[in-house]
């Protein structure tokens, strides 16, 4: 599959702003956002340590339904990529943790996401301690990179992402070569509704990376630094590349609750519009190694 059938199939529509069309919550919702606020509580990072990984696919072409098989030409070539000392978050942000981002920087909650968090409780009777640990969603790329700055920390690279999915052995899974399972990702509810199947940050060990980092295969796809840049692996430094200097797309790794299971391959690109809001799309933060307390 060329790159341009890539962007033209699997990334997400172009949707609308909704910053600032935030909906009026009812004063049981504007309690429960608070609620939710309240069991926030930081990640724990990981240290990668420096050195050189496996960065990208080497073609196949005799299997091409294949788990191993490249998922399209945006992952071409496999180089070994050099990269310096940084940490990631071990869990995805959380819920809770972006509702305080959004209330100390008198951020608005986004229409979709009041509308969602007011139906989970609503309809579903979810409460306010089980939604906390809910992987953060609904968040533009903007609003990823300034939650991260705000904790002293940046969205990490797509190479720094891939490394802390994959290991420097090239793992074609975070938890090594086996096909998705339900023990080890959250993936495969594309058949349903767009009311999030998703789990607790800090869950499903099985499916943790070699370095020990949580949910880099599914539950929700994640934010990068980088612009998309279909060419980029085969022309990109070897030694701590940054992405393209511009684009259109936002890099987005990792697959979600929705994806099957060729998207949880942790070479498996794609991207997003920066301003999107999607349910199948949140992040995490990274920091340089001098950084790092």
């Amino acid at each position: 599959m060329t790159w341009v059938l890539f962007l033209a199939i699997f990334l997400l529509p172009s949707q609308p702003d909704y910053s600032r069309a935030t909906m009026t919550p009812p004063p049981e919702l504007a309690n429960h956002i608070t609620g939710i606020a309240q069991f926030a509580k930081p990640s724990p990072i990981i240290t990668i340590p420096s050195g050189w990984f496996l960065m990208g696919t080497n073609r196949i072409d005799d299997d091409p339904f294949g788990l191993a098989t490249q998922y399209d030409d945006t992952e071409f070539p496999q180089r070994r990529i050099w990269l310096d000392a940084f940490s990631i978050d071990q869990y995805e942000v959380t819920l809770a943790e972006f509702l305080v981002f959004l209330h100390q920087n008198h951020h608005p909650v986004s229409k979709e996401l009041q509308e969602l968090i007011w139906h989970l409780i609503s309809v579903h009777f979810i409460p306010d301690q089980v939604l906390a640990p809910w992987p953060a969603l609904y968040v533009t790329w903007t609003e990823a990179s300034d939650f991260c700055q705000a904790h002293q920390k940046r969205l990490p690279t797509e190479a720094e992402w891939e490394k802390a999915a994959r290991g420097d052995q090239g793992h074609l899974f975070p938890w090594g070569q086996a096909a998705p399972s339900p023990a080890t990702a959250v993936f495969g509810a594309y058949h349903v509704h767009q009311i999030p199947l998703v789990a607790a940050v800090d869950s499903w060990e099985e499916g943790q990376s070699p370095y020990g980092i949580h949910h880099m295969a599914g539950n929700i796809g994640e934010w990068v630094h980088d612009w998309f840049g279909p060419d980029y692996y085969a022309i990109g430094p070897r030694r701590n590349p940054q992405g393209p200097k511009a684009g259109r797309y936002k890099s987005v790794r990792g697959g979600s609750w929705k994806s099957r299971p060729q998207m949880l391959r942790t070479a498996t690109r794609g991207g997003a519009y920066p301003n999107q809001r999607e349910a199948t799309i949140g992040f995490r933060c990274a920091q340089s190694a001098a950084q790092t307390p």
